[in-house]
């Protein structure tokens, strides 16, 4: 029988895998191109590859290659072919068009001249113009372009070949059957042998494994093609070809079906044994995308091949221990690092469940993320490139050790562990010291590491049963890719030694700000929480802004603040969220007043003093520019709280604000506002701040320096976060 050259594309990086697998479908000569296979076989060699491959994006028929330099070029090519030897006018058809050279800059545009060149030949030969169709046209033609050379071509496919038809609906960012296929077939999972998807989704890795062990030809369902209206088809080939198939498939699953049945003494199939010979395991979190994956796997035909269960890769147990088989999986990734925390958590406890249920198995698993995959400590034998959709992705294949981990092990820090040792030896140490503390103190919100090791170059706080993790800027001579593992090794590192739900954990990049960058939204979910401070209740939120509504490190002056403004009357200027005020309202102040440009955080004010059950009758909230107001501001307090930024240049300002340069100013300003024997707390978080002592002298104030009275046990490694100073009028 006569052989004529086909040519089958794929995606970039499989056209070795491509090449192999229609070697053995077509037992024809096959060489390798950029993107592609062209391989030469029958016409039922053809039929057997549209069928049968798995790789395959499109198989094309090439009907003429030519030299194009222009459009005109283009159209004259086109139109001179017999396309009515091809297809009947009466057919639909759609051109897919690739390529540009200098003159044809547009893809669009090459289609179109590519179509009038096609409609104007069925003219000319005096048959109806036929209809072109963008959704399901009878006839699909391709064209491809590379620099001058043209090829048109006929696609036998119609649809693309990654469209298999079983996938009804799909959970997030779903692979496409062809890499599903793909990842199976690196994964080094051999036939026969059990095959585990922790994370499986819509199910399209483990539904393209049984239906290679199950031998269903991946396009045996397909109802169209692009080769019905064309022609050259043959349809007793096509027939036969088809019926071998459906012959295999129908032979192979009645095999697997007798092997599944077990009559019990009863004479009943026992489901336990059915699911104990069963060799595909699916498990997902998402009962609603197991929902879809059960279903897809109905329409693929391998619905009872597959045992899927609801739960959480935490939980991860083996379906059979008695066996060695493959664990395959696509997990979660490609967020952005803030929101990764999570991710972290997902693939360290994965790789510990790996280690401690799938001891002597092999694992392969496909992320768009290399960090992540680091994530799980496993040494990886091999792995792979490839495309998933614009991200570049890598698959790794790992050789589990045959040494079971210890129940639990998952559950803790080992010491020996290497992730991130030497830091989480001294997190622990400090949670050892600071947690006793805390509870003795009364408060559950603190710093529990302070960039204590350089090369960690961060700070973990607690709030509640929440992690906060902030990541300082890094000197730019640090190289990105090392910062970056490290801080991902430091969160995975504090999830084990803290024992902090996953959900719990958040991620922050901290920077130096400038102006009012601390009031950014970043998000907007609207998860608050409160925290206890020496018997204060107060709203913090860890995901929507940058900062959480709370200043650690100010928590001692807070509680002076309180205990000062007992029977006084008490003034919050820059009061963020109003902490301070209601530490001072929950001590007897006679009343506050709490003045801050942001109408969010007086609102979050608010909140706190209801939270705290504090009447507004005598606490005032306003809403105004701190520095404008007090200027006209006529009433006098006895104690003053004022905590302004190190510098602001908000447009809501009527000038740019910086607390070295305009510090004495601000005083001169609260000292008119002062009572007689009151006093202003003053403080700032400017390192290396200098009090202008001269200028005060003038103003006739004195200014007592407490900044080490208000440092708490958390900070003390840090003693330049803030300076904090009592002042008063000379007496």
């Amino acid at each position: 029988m006569s052989k004529t050259t086909y040519f089958a594309t794929t995606a970039r990086g499989f056209e070795e895998m491509l090449k192999a697998e229609l070697e053995q479908i077509t037992q024809g000569e096959c060489k390798i191109a950029q993107g592609g296979v062209h391989f030469s076989t029958t016409q039922a060699g053809a039929y057997r590859a549209l069928l049968h491959s798995r790789l395959a994006s499109r198989i094309l028929l090439p009907l003429v290659s030519s030299k194009v330099f222009d459009e005109m070029d283009l159209y004259a090519t086109v139109v001179a072919q017999n396309w009515a030897d091809l297809f009947d006018s009466r057919d639909t058809f759609f051109v897919d068009f690739n390529g540009t050279n200098s003159e044809i800059r547009h893809t669009q545009y090459g289609a179109m001249r590519v179509k009038d060149g096609i409609v104007d030949h069925f003219e000319r030969k005096g048959f109806a113009r036929p209809t072109v169709d963008k959704i399901l046209p009878d006839i699909r033609i391709h064209a491809y372009l590379q620099k001058n050379e043209l090829v048109l071509s006929l696609d036998l496919s119609g649809e693309a070949l990654h469209m298999r038809g079983y996938r009804e609906d799909t959970g997030k960012a779903p692979l496409r059957e062809t890499l599903a296929a793909a990842i199976i077939l690196r994964s080094g999972w051999q036939k026969g042998s059990p095959l585990v998807d922790p994370m499986c989704g819509s199910g399209t890795l483990l539904i393209e494994a049984a239906q290679m062990a199950a031998n269903i030809a991946p396009q045996l369902h397909r109802q169209h093609w692009g080769f019905q209206s064309w022609k050259g088809h043959n349809e007793t080939e096509w027939q036969a070809v088809l019926s071998e198939a459906k012959n295999t498939a129908n032979e192979t699953l009645a095999h697997l079906r007798e092997r599944d049945s077990f009559p019990s003494s009863n004479g009943l199939t026992e489901n336990r044994e059915r699911a104990e010979r069963a060799m595909f395991f699916g498990f997902d979190l998402d009962h609603r995308v197991l929902a879809k994956a059960k279903q897809n796997a109905r329409n693929a035909g391998v619905a009872h091949l597959i045992q899927w269960q609801q739960g959480d890769v935490a939980a991860l147990k083996n379906p059979c221990p008695e066996q060695v088989g493959t664990v395959v999986c696509n997990p979660p990734y490609g967020e952005r690092l803030g929101t990764t925390p999570a991710l972290v958590a997902l693939y360290s406890v994965f790789g510990q469940r790996l280690k401690q249920q799938f001891a002597g198995w092999n694992a392969s698993i496909f992320s768009g993320e290399p960090d992540l995959l680091n994530c799980l400590r496993l040494r990886s034998h091999r792995q792979f490139k490839a495309k998933n959709g614009p991200l570049d992705c890598l698959q790794k294949n790992y050789q589990i050790s045959e040494h079971r981990a210890e129940q639990g092990e998952d559950l803790k820090f080992e010491q020996n562990a290497q992730v991130a040792q030497d830091f989480a030896n001294r997190l622990a140490k400090n949670i050892k010291k600071i947690e006793k503390w805390a509870k003795q103190q009364g408060i559950d919100a603190y710093r529990l590491y302070d960039a204590d090791l350089p090369e960690y170059n961060l700070a973990v706080d607690r709030y509640g049963d929440h992690i906060v993790v902030q990541e300082y800027q890094a000197p730019k001579n640090i190289d990105e890719q090392k910062a970056r593992q490290r801080l991902l090794d430091a969160v995975s590192a504090t999830l084990y030694v803290t024992g902090v739900e996953t959900n719990k954990l958040v991620l922050k990049v901290r920077q130096k700000q400038k102006g009012t960058n601390q009031y950014e939204k970043l998000a907007n979910k609207g998860d608050y929480f409160y925290v206890n401070e020496y018997g204060a209740k107060l709203w913090v939120n860890l995901t929507d802004y940058l900062d959480t509504g709370l200043f650690l490190d100010h928590r001692l002056t807070r509680k002076m603040v309180g205990e000062m403004a007992k029977g006084k009357t008490f003034l919050n200027l820059f009061a963020y969220t109003g902490s301070a005020t209601i530490h001072a309202a929950l001590n007897g102040a006679k009343s506050t007043t709490t003045v801050d440009m942001s109408n969010t955080y007086l609102n979050w004010a608010d909140q706190n003093l209801e939270l705290n059950n504090l009447s507004a009758r005598n606490h005032r909230l306003i809403q105004a520019d701190c520095l404008q107001w007090l200027a006209e501001c006529r009433e006098r307090f006895e104690l003053i709280f004022v905590d302004p930024p190190t510098f602001s240049n908000s447009k809501r300002m009527e000038q740019s604000w910086d607390v070295q340069r305009d510090h004495i100013q601000l005083l001169s300003q609260l000292k008119r506002i002062l009572t007689a024997g009151g006093t202003i707390v003053f403080s700032n978080n400017k390192r290396g701040f200098k009090m202008d002592f001269e200028a005060l002298a003038d103003l006739g104030l004195t200014a007592e320096n407490i900044s080490h009275k208000t440092l708490p046990l958390d900070f003390e490694r840090n003693p330049q976060i803030h300076n904090c100073w009592f002042i008063r009028q000379v007496e």
